[in-house]
């Protein structure tokens, strides 16, 4: 039986992990080749990509590593003509570059907010800028962004600019959704809940539970309706679905996986 990607050529950006443990991106490599797709595992890491790669082909599928900052638009422009050198297409672009940054308006950085905005979101304006011209001239493409509720919502504690990034992730997505749809080329968002990976290891524990990560995981299991935050899978497989021709007539779309949090009042802490 044929993989639900089989025959696609799939770009995955931040397909590393910062640490030990399935990040977003390396699942959602690791599952798109599964299901048939060769996919090129981009990040700034380039043994972190390669370490994904390596997992792929060790599973008998297709992947190259590729060193990217997608901050930087030659660079970026780079990935894309590799990816169809190597596959010969470029049919969807999986954006999962993120990283967070702490605080309100008053004691964060005006260096940290620059960087949180071109990291979150120049990055995807970059790469939806030099794949979408391989996707025209496909005919076709499929888009898909990585936002979080925290876009849509106050979650316990203040991170001005990875929330009001992950907002404009969101309208990002929706333009390039209506402006290309007559390309056939679609564009959705997944928005993650409290999610258990290793970039909330590192970066959130600080500030839930100075420092102590077990209390950090009891808190924040603590505000899901389920009784668990959810793991990288589950946001794998919603790109997976996005990505894939069940969602054929599906652009522009918020798919929440978050198991209900945003259906609660907001949190205090």
């Amino acid at each position: 039986m044929a993989g639900r990607l089989e025959g696609r050529a799939a770009i995955v950006t931040g397909a590393g992990s910062i640490g030990p443990g399935w990040g977003n991106g390396k699942a959602a490599a690791a599952l798109f080749a599964r299901e048939g797709a060769e996919v090129l595992c981009a990040d700034i890491n380039l043994a972190a990509a390669q370490e994904t790669a390596e997992i792929i082909t060790g599973e008998g599928n297709h992947a190259v590593a590729f060193e990217c900052n997608v901050t930087d638009s030659a660079q970026v422009k780079s990935m894309v003509e590799t990816c169809k050198k190597e596959f010969g297409a470029v049919d969807i672009l999986h954006n999962n570059v993120g990283i967070l940054g702490m605080g309100g308006p008053v004691d964060h950085t005006e260096e940290d907010w620059d960087k949180v905005n071109a990291v979150n979101v120049k990055s995807m304006f970059l790469t939806c800028k030099h794949a979408i011209p391989e996707m025209e001239a496909q005919g076709k493409g499929a888009i898909v962004n990585i936002s979080s509720i925290v876009g849509i919502r106050w979650m316990g504690v203040p991170y001005l600019s990875y929330s009001t990034t992950k907002a404009a992730i969101i309208q990002l997505t929706k333009t390039i959704a209506y402006q290309y749809a007559p390309k056939h080329i679609r564009c959705n968002a997944i928005l993650p809940g409290l999610m258990r990976t290793p970039m909330v290891e590192v970066g959130l524990a600080d500030a839930y539970a100075d420092g102590n990560v077990d209390e950090m995981v009891r808190l924040r299991d603590a505000q899901c309706p389920m009784g668990h935050m959810g793991d990288a899978w589950d946001v794998a497989n919603a790109a997976l679905f996005l990505a894939s021709d069940e969602a054929k007539y599906i652009t522009g779309a918020e798919l929440i996986v978050d198991g209900g949090v945003s259906l609660s009042s907001a949190p205090n802490a």
